[in-house]
């Protein structure tokens, strides 16, 4: 679809709780600010002159920005969270005074600081929260059903409530919004993106994208290859976290800078591999080049159609795991007349009795609090991943729900607030259902 997403200069989301409380009488500062919260997309609320004591405004702005010509006069004021200090020109004691007098959060003196700024600016209209839980699928072989997997995962999200975001990151690999019936939905693709350098509203990536199946989706479209930019992935990736909930990442196997940028900002990496040697081979390539990045990768095996196929002989998914060196995640059974399904234009996962579905509530029942299956836990803090069988390199089982799991994702920071993530027990697909 034609159109263009460039770094957010936009009014604020809908649903946003306004703009900042800006107050200051020097008009040089003032262009300055005004200048920033133009950039993070928010109208704030300006105090050019201000009585001793409270601001009008004061209480209910998401973020107040008081200038150093004014402290002096508001260290009266209530007490609130969300004050920043700033000034123009050198930094001094007398203005950190002002800001402990004042209960402000930040000082700042411009032109330093100003990327920091805008991002705060942007939060705080926003109102966000902690952020999404990031599950990046990477399929260990050809054809080992990563892109099928990855969707049905963000199905099983959306279905049990949670805010979900689903995000193509292999330009090669035919579209997951072909996957899902959805090619001719409106909504903007990875090549209105391509020029995004700054910060992207996360409020207005969600009204752009295709929403199918009460999750959105970040696709490509049918035109030629369009090289997206590190930056660009980098700032679509952060907005598409920034609301919280789950995102879920298809990989390809390669690594490029765009490729890196995304691995960054993931929690865990799911590998999926058939249990075949072949496959084995090829996901041991794949697995020491993701893990460059990405420490934390676990497998999930996929079962073949059975003896009876004339494929290879198939390994045991903890000897599977055992012989990558990696902890199990789970098995995915074999979902007899899954090709079926999706020529009639059904989903992945839509089968309620199908491995797919199984899988993907389990892993979600862990690690989303309040999904289906889940334990008490708070918003954003992922309690236990429904990963299973054993640390690296043993393949045994782990017996003990809630044992840790080593690695972490990568430089850009965990979701929710330092989640790693915890072994639990293992996820099982189960047989296929005919």
């Amino acid at each position: 679809m034609a159109g263009r997403m460039t770094p957010d200069h936009s009014p604020g989301p809908a649903g946003g709780r306004g703009g900042p409380l800006v107050v200051t009488e020097d008009e040089g500062l003032l262009d300055d600010v005004l200048r920033l919260c133009a950039a993070a997309g928010a109208t704030p609320e300006v105090a050019h002159g201000v009585a001793r004591g409270r601001s009008p405004g004061w209480a209910s702005a998401p973020l107040v920005i008081v200038g150093a010509d004014c402290a002096p006069r508001l260290c009266g004021a209530g007490r609130r969270d969300g004050v920043v200090l700033v000034a123009r020109g050198a930094d001094d004691r007398q203005l950190w005074r002002l800001a402990v007098a004042l209960g402000a959060e930040r000082v700042l003196v411009l032109p330093g600081g100003e990327s920091w700024l805008v991002d705060r600016i942007a939060d705080a209209v926003e109102g966000v929260g902690p952020a999404a839980v990031t599950v990046g699928v990477i399929g260990g072989s050809g054809g080992a059903g990563a892109s099928t997997l990855a969707c049905a995962l963000a199905l099983t999200a959306a279905r049990a409530g949670r805010r979900t975001v689903l995000v193509d990151a292999d330009p090669l690999g035919g579209g997951l919004d072909v996957l899902l019936g959805g090619e001719k939905e409106e909504g903007l693709r990875w090549p209105a993106f391509a020029e995004s350098r700054g910060r992207v509203g996360g409020g207005a990536l969600e009204e752009a994208l295709p929403r199918l199946h009460s999750l959105r989706v970040l696709s490509w479209d049918r035109g030629d290859a369009v090289v997206i930019p590190p930056q660009a992935m980098r700032a679509v990736m952060a907005a598409a976290r920034r609301r919280g909930g789950a995102v879920v990442v298809d990989l390809p196997r390669r690594l490029d800078e765009a490729v890196v940028e995304a691995l960054a900002q993931v929690d865990v990496g799911l590998l999926v591999v058939p249990t075949e040697l072949r496959a084995l081979a090829a996901a041991r390539r794949v697995a020491a080049l993701i893990r460059t990045v990405l420490p934390d990768v676990r497998v999930v095996t996929r079962a073949g159609p059975g003896p009876d196929s004339g494929r290879a002989a198939e390994l045991a998914p903890e000897e599977a795991a055992r012989l990558l060196g990696l902890p199990l995640a789970g098995e995915l059974g074999w979902e007899t007349g899954l090709p079926a399904e999706l020529a009639r234009g059904a989903p992945p996962g839509a089968n309620a009795r199908g491995p797919l579905r199984h899988f993907g509530t389990a892993f979600w029942g862990r690690v989303l609090p309040g999904a289906a299956g889940s334990g008490a836990g708070r918003p954003g803090n992922a309690g236990a991943v429904a990963a299973g069988s054993g640390a690296a390199g043993s393949g045994a089982a782990e017996s003990r729900a809630g044992g840790p799991v080593p690695g972490g994702s990568a430089a850009g920071g965990s979701a929710a607030g330092g989640w790693r993530g915890w072994l639990g027990e293992g996820v099982g697909g189960g047989p296929g259902e005919g």
